[in-house]
């Protein structure tokens, strides 16, 4: 009896004890549930849709496609303004030339208007240039044609013309200055230029390249070998510095 009565008392206590160990586990799975169902209700309200970091994320987003477009735009300006800057380099490239352009053409009309002035006789010249010298040849009166001894108008006027075609900027003859519409005419042994009487000899002085003016003269077959043909003494000399006045008013006219 006693022994089915400590029987009985250890199994009341056994039944206790896994009682109490089922009720035990049921806790630890209710703490178990209930923080996991926390972490999902957590991780739902922190990433879910409407979730503060969805709406950060979706913020970050629309910041970034608005800079995306931002970019996009700031790059078709930038595009534009340097066809802009293309355009108006090429502009200021045309008004630069023209400029260019218009300061040669007037350097050049300048040019051509001292020259023209220098050729009328209007201004004074002064430069480098040629002295000529042509003297009557030596003859015996008594036996030959004087005329074909002495220096004539058309063997002046080749001199003339000759300097004239090398480039001469001025002329003058025995110091009188000429134009483009001098008159040189010859009367006996004596020249008459715009009015003026000279006798021989007749110094023609140039202005202009002194070695282009004295090598035309000395061309082979040209002004010098036919004036010496002719009878007729011609000196030659490069000056350093030849002056000239200016027409006079009353030669002018």
């Amino acid at each position: 009896m006693k022994k089915m009565r400590t029987k009985k008392k250890v199994m009341t206590v056994s039944l206790k004890t896994s009682d109490r160990k089922k009720r035990n586990n049921r806790i630890s799975y209710a703490l178990v549930f209930l923080v996991l169902g926390f972490i999902l209700s957590f991780s739902y309200r922190t990433l879910g849709p409407g979730s503060e970091t969805q709406q950060l994320r979706s913020e970050i987003d629309s910041k970034e496609e608005g800079f995306r477009e931002e970019l996009i735009e700031q790059k078709e300006r930038n595009k534009q303004l340097t066809d802009e800057i293309s355009s108006k380099q090429k502009t200021i490239a045309e008004v630069e030339q023209t400029l260019s352009d218009t300061e040669e053409n007037h350097d050049l009309l300048v040019k051509e208007a001292k020259n023209l002035r220098l050729l009328l006789g209007v201004v004074p010249a002064s430069g480098q240039g040629v002295r000529v010298e042509l003297a009557d040849g030596d003859y015996d009166p008594a036996e030959q044609n004087p005329n074909e001894y002495i220096v004539h108008e058309s063997q002046v006027l080749l001199v003339v013309n000759e300097l004239k075609i090398a480039g001469a900027q001025a002329l003058s003859i025995n110091g009188q200055r000429l134009n483009a519409n001098s008159s040189i005419k010859c009367t006996g042994p004596v020249i008459t230029i715009d009015g003026q009487t000279y006798p021989a000899p007749f110094v023609v002085e140039a202005i202009g390249d002194s070695d282009a003016l004295n090598s035309s003269l000395l061309l082979k077959g040209g002004v010098m070998d036919s004036l010496l043909s002719d009878n007729i003494e011609m000196k030659i000399e490069k000056r350093k510095e030849i002056l000239m006045p200016a027409l006079r008013d009353d030669i002018q006219g």
